[in-house]
């Protein structure tokens, strides 16, 4: 059950940097539009979309109308549960390719709490957003990555209590600390709601950082069974310590093998993340070689982006957009469904 029980839960906005990732099917492979060789995985008109919230912030104003929820901690970790209906923008596709998106309604999903009925019969894409991130903006960038790599199961967005400003990067890095457990009971809540296909997760920056310990303490408490359910796993610019990390994995088992990992060695916002940490090397900025050796894909995506940070680039190019997606269908983390593993690349 989730921690508190189910609360209701909204949205909020203001894009910083997210994450990006998909899902599996029963069989061990992700439910994805399929995309032509060489196409853009955003080609074609972006369609409303519908997606499940699960949060550990605190409404504002009962969360009737925006913000929702905002950048305060809810009591104990409680978890609100809603449902979030986003239409496209009108216009043309921004430069990178991928349509923007309006949350048109926010509604309680009371009835999600502890099964996640709505997920039953679908592979699922959890997003975790990163830092500097308002709730509204965590739920659209899920609906820009659901759509640019084609995803067609049932996407939900864990939000955890970022103040959305650049400055606050203390306060974001230890809400999402906090958010640990919470992330573990909905992870263990999707994986209860059968027949559901794989969970797959994908998370963003500071985001990163409480997936991978989320999902060292899932491993530690269910084993084989969380191996087996769960399925690819995208770790998209983590702002990890590289120490930490590389401790972390002994202690998580088969899910190693499932993850990907989307690094850059010119992503500045993880420069500066690894000035303010004493430092220490980010996980998104390592030497690809280094990562390998842990068992992991990587997808590097240094001197690729086209911003100021290059913090986004799961979302914001076209080319890594469509790596994850054939990661993703591939079977990542079942050798022998098409994929390569790290060695054979």
């Amino acid at each position: 059950m989730v921690p508190g029980g189910a609360v209701l839960s909204r949205r909020s906005a203001v894009r910083g940097l997210t994450s990006a990732a998909t899902a599996l099917t029963l069989a061990g492979c992700a439910t994805l539009l399929p995309i032509p060789p060489g196409a853009d995985p955003q080609a074609g008109a972006a369609q409303p979309l519908t997606v499940l919230v699960a949060t550990t912030r605190r409404p504002v104003g009962g969360a009737h109308a925006r913000p929702w929820f905002g950048p305060e901690r809810t009591r104990g970790n409680t978890v609100t549960l809603a449902r979030a209906r986003l239409r496209p923008r009108d216009g043309d596709l921004p430069v990178s390719g991928v349509a923007d998106f309006t949350v048109i309604s926010v509604e309680p999903a009371p009835q999600l709490a502890g099964r996640f009925e709505e997920t039953r019969g679908h592979d699922v894409l959890l997003y975790v957003h990163g830092y500097n991130q308002t709730f509204e903006q965590a739920v659209v960038d899920a609906a820009r990555l659901t759509q640019g790599i084609g995803f067609a199961g049932q996407t939900v967005v864990f939000s955890w209590p970022s103040r959305g400003s650049l400055f606050d990067y203390g306060y974001d890095r230890q809400s999402a600390t906090q958010s640990r457990d919470a992330l573990v009971h909905v992870i263990e809540d999707l994986l209860a709601a059968e027949p559901t296909g794989r969970v797959n997760l994908v998370a963003h920056s500071v985001g990163t950082m409480v997936t991978t310990e989320a999902l060292r303490d899932l491993y530690s408490k269910r084993g084989a069974y969380a191996a087996d359910r769960v399925g690819a796993i995208v770790l998209a610019s983590p702002d990890i310590d590289m120490d930490a990390f590389t401790a972390a994995i002994p202690q998580m088992g088969p899910l190693v093998a499932k993850i990907t990992v989307i690094t850059a060695i010119d992503d500045r916002a993880l420069t500066v993340s690894q000035i303010v940490n004493g430092g220490t090397v980010r996980v998104g900025a390592a030497q690809k070689a280094q990562l390998e050796r842990l068992g992991l894909l990587v997808i590097d995506g240094s001197l690729k982006g086209w911003g100021v940070l290059n913090h986004d680039l799961f979302l914001s190019n076209a080319g890594i957009r469509q790596e994850i997606h054939d990661a993703l269908g591939g079977c990542r983390g079942f050798w022998g469904c098409g994929m390569l593993t790290p060695a054979e690349r």
